[in-house]
């Protein structure tokens, strides 16, 4: 290589004196942006990336109504940070490998719709793999009808992921999709780095956040499913075991014949714990539904917050009944359902079910180990389907939110869409989707805005109290009229007389009964 002098601007660097140049070293180097990586195919670089581009970071995440948020001090305590490391200069030493975030490169196909719909989908990689710990380096998105059957992407463009990978030096590709196991060790093969799918990906991030015994063997359950199939067999684990009279393979008697092979053993003890996990499951579901029966037998309405991953549920939670719960600008931040009491303005009371987050492509074993929580959406009487609006592409939100109301007989209950985060969305957003959507409440969570409204929509969407009566209740039977007081009564007027007071009420049918001795027939 040769030298070349330096001209234009660099020729001012001659005139500067060794504090001045230290000085713009020093200010360089502190600067925490890192350059975004180029494509080795267009040297442009990469623009669909980012946690910024791929959700929304409003500037203050929590407000008063979150509380304290203990549970996400320490959710960040036990994440691992990219700037430590324990390699050791000793290679000879046991331990000598890094303990760091894993970088990662992002690939998808782009088979379908437009080209934003894709950028879209890449965006949101980017921010499952942000969510589960990673540090997103690169992507590339390709254009094809249909996947590649070996390599999914096909031998040039894996060629190419290969250089890039080099390049910024990655640990672990994800794929935008569900990988057939061929397809996964072909593109291994190429790559020479680990490859998960985004089903291995969501999975990762809920066996991470889940926190209640029921939510835990849920996650369990759903990996266990995708495991079974992917099952690899290295060195030993394809040797045969010995069966019969002795311990070792080739003793004699009892040795011969084809055996088991160790493989097999693996997925005989994974089909033994899938089955033990769907009898622990089974037997909290009657616990679940025991909660369940007793809000109907009480006539106590429901509405269930439900909605796509981080478009605010937790945070409405909060606002609405001061919860308490977990909020974290991430993707599936909280998996476990919490439920609440609230009440209307005029005191009739219901339940506030915060649910577990959708996302497109939601794994179908997720669906079914989750399926004892999700009835909390088809047992409601009134669902906030909450919308981020500041999303890139809302309307593919709401898509894939209702395609798994159908998969849970959700669709027949009454639907408010809740349209949040409006003090961070483009005013012709949200008008198009109030174009689109006639019932809907414009909110934002974070400042309070369209908070009122809410409540008042939610105050006439569930059910009231049907039947009216005319009581005449004696001054010694207080625990009555105490008890009208409560939330499952309406009073509509108070009058006290001599004897007793008249109260005209409006009742659910089961308190009606207790109260059919006292009906005044005036």
């Amino acid at each position: 290589m040769t030298s070349q002098p330096n001209t234009g601007p660099d020729s001012a660097a001659q005139d500067m004196s060794p504090a001045e140049i230290q000085a713009v070293i020093d200010r360089i180097l502190s600067k925490e942006a890192p350059a975004r990586k180029a494509s080795p195919a267009t040297g442009e670089p990469k623009s669909v990336l980012g946690k910024a581009q791929a959700i929304s970071r409003p500037d203050e995440e929590h407000s008063n109504y979150d509380g304290d948020q203990q549970d996400l001090e320490e959710r960040h305590a036990l994440r691992r940070t990219g700037s430590l490391s324990t390699e050791l200069e000793d290679v000879t030493e046991v331990e000598y490998r890094q303990l760091r975030l894993e970088r990662v490169v992002l690939a998808g196909l782009w088979t379908e719709g437009t080209l934003a719909d894709a950028e879209n989908s890449l965006r949101e990689l980017a921010a499952l793999a942000e969510t589960a710990g990673s540090e997103v380096l690169d992507g590339i998105v390709q254009r094809r009808q249909k996947p590649d059957p070996g390599t999914f992407l096909g031998s040039g463009k894996a060629q190419e992921l290969k250089d890039i990978v080099m390049s910024t030096g990655a640990d672990t590709v994800v794929v935008d999709a569900e990988l057939a196991p061929s397809q996964r060790r072909s593109l291994e093969d190429i790559v020479k780095v680990k490859v998960i799918d985004r089903t291995a990906l969501i999975l990762d991030i809920f066996a991470q956040h889940a926190k209640s015994r029921e939510g835990k063997a849920q996650v369990e359950l759903a990996q266990l499913e995708y495991l079974l199939p992917r099952l690899r067999g290295w060195g030993d684990s394809m040797s045969r075991q010995a069966g019969g009279q002795v311990g070792g393979a080739g003793a004699g008697m009892g040795s011969r014949g084809p055996g088991e092979t160790k493989i097999e053993l693996d997925r005989r003890r994974i089909r033994t714990r899938m089955a033990k996990l769907r009898r622990e499951i089974a037997a909290m579901k009657p616990a679940r539904e025991t909660k369940r029966a007793n809000r109907r037998r009480n006539a106590v309405p429901s509405v269930a917050i439900a909605g796509y991953t981080n478009a605010g549920k937790s945070s409405l939670l909060n606002r609405l009944t001061d919860a308490g719960v977990l909020v974290e600008n991430a993707l599936f931040a909280t998996l476990d359902p919490t439920v609440r009491k609230a009440e209307t303005s005029d005191g009739l009371g219901y339940t506030l079910a915060d649910t577990v987050g959708f996302v497109r492509s939601l794994p179908t074993q997720l669906v079914e180990a989750f399926r004892s929580t999700l009835e909390e959406i088809a047992d409601s009487d009134l669902i906030l389907h909450v919308v981020d609006v500041s999303h890139p592409d809302p309307e593919g939100q709401i898509a894939a939110v209702r395609k798994v109301f159908s998969e849970v007989d959700a669709r027949k209950v009454p639907e408010i869409i809740v349209l949040n985060k409006a003090d961070a969305a483009d005013p012709f957003v949200i008008e198009r989707l109030k174009q689109r959507e006639p019932r809907h409440i414009v909110v934002s969570a974070r400042t309070g805005e369209g908070i009122p409204e809410l409540l008042k929509a939610i105050s006439e969407g569930i059910p009231r109290p049907s039947v009216k009566l005319e009581l005449m209740i004696p001054y010694n039977r207080g625990d009555l009229l105490n008890k009208l007081h409560e939330t499952d009564a309406e009073i509509l007027s108070l009058d006290h007389e001599e004897t007793g007071t008249r109260a005209v009420v409006m009742v659910r049918e089961g308190l009606a009964a207790e109260l059919d001795s006292f009906i005044s027939n005036d």
